[in-house]
């Protein structure tokens, strides 16, 4: 059986917190013990712990940044913001911008969100590296007497030819980002050719149902998965010479 269960009680997190401190504070307080399992954590306190928020007054805007603006109707400090967390837009129109984050991800805007920022004009970025954030946070915990455990960073992504957002993995550190199944065998006793789960973004998407962004609750711990394995999630991210749509 596996249980999620929603850590509640975390306070606001400003740049400089102790991420772990105050994680596992709640988490102690709701008498819930992490070990043995994975603590899912959404991006937003991790970039905010890590000072990754900005304000838009600070920013001046590009040429390129306003043009874009006055084409899509958009605040040009923000689009500034969304072309330098790009190494590439992937496809720009009806106002979005679909572009490829220097961390390698797919989203729109970069992951640039004004949403639940520290300040009325502000806008929190993406970690620089997910992947690291997730493992510090995990050794933290570790050093507060936490674990064995693991830890995913998620965000919600849009998906190609499907509305509607979810929950995927930026981060992760103490699991197996991908289970191979591949060799095995299904029901009816055929050879698995191409089947390997990517596990991060499971859990990052079953503890979404419990961090809706009006909830007030930023972590979720999940009991019942096997800690195998170690990785990232940038072991996640197709390479270009496999990608048929690059």
């Amino acid at each position: 059986m596996i249980r999620l269960i929603p850590i509640e009680g975390v306070p606001a997190v400003q740049p400089g917190d102790d991420l772990a401190a105050l994680l596992e504070g709640a988490a102690r307080a709701s008498q819930l013990t992490l070990r043995d399992g994975v603590l899912v954590v959404c991006q937003k306190i991790v970039s905010k712990a890590e000072g990754r928020v900005v304000d838009l007054a600070d920013i001046e805007p590009s040429e390129r940044a306003l043009r874009i603006a006055a084409e899509d109707d958009k605040d040009a400090r923000q689009v500034e913001l969304v072309l330098r967390e790009t190494r590439r837009i992937v496809r720009r129109g009806r106002g979005v911008m679909i572009c490829e984050t220097h961390q390698g991800f797919v989203c729109a805007n970069a992951g640039v969100d004004l949403s639940n920022a520290t300040q009325p004009d502000g806008a929190v970025l993406l970690p620089v590296d997910p992947d690291a954030s997730a493992r510090r946070l995990r050794e933290a915990l570790s050093k507060r007497g936490a674990g064995p455990l693991a830890v995913v960073v998620s965000d919600t992504f849009g998906r190609p030819w499907r509305e509607g957002l979810v929950d995927v993995a930026l981060g992760s550190a103490g699991i197996a980002p991908i289970s191979d199944l591949r060799g095995g065998v299904d029901l009816v006793g055929r050879e698995l050719e191409v089947t390997a789960m990517a596990t991060p973004d499971q859990l990052a998407a079953a503890a979404g149902l419990l961090m809706p962004k009006a909830s007030g609750i930023p972590a979720v711990w999940i009991d019942g998965v096997p800690l195998d394995g170690d990785g990232g999630v940038r072991d996640l991210l197709r390479d270009p010479s496999t990608d048929l749509f690059r």
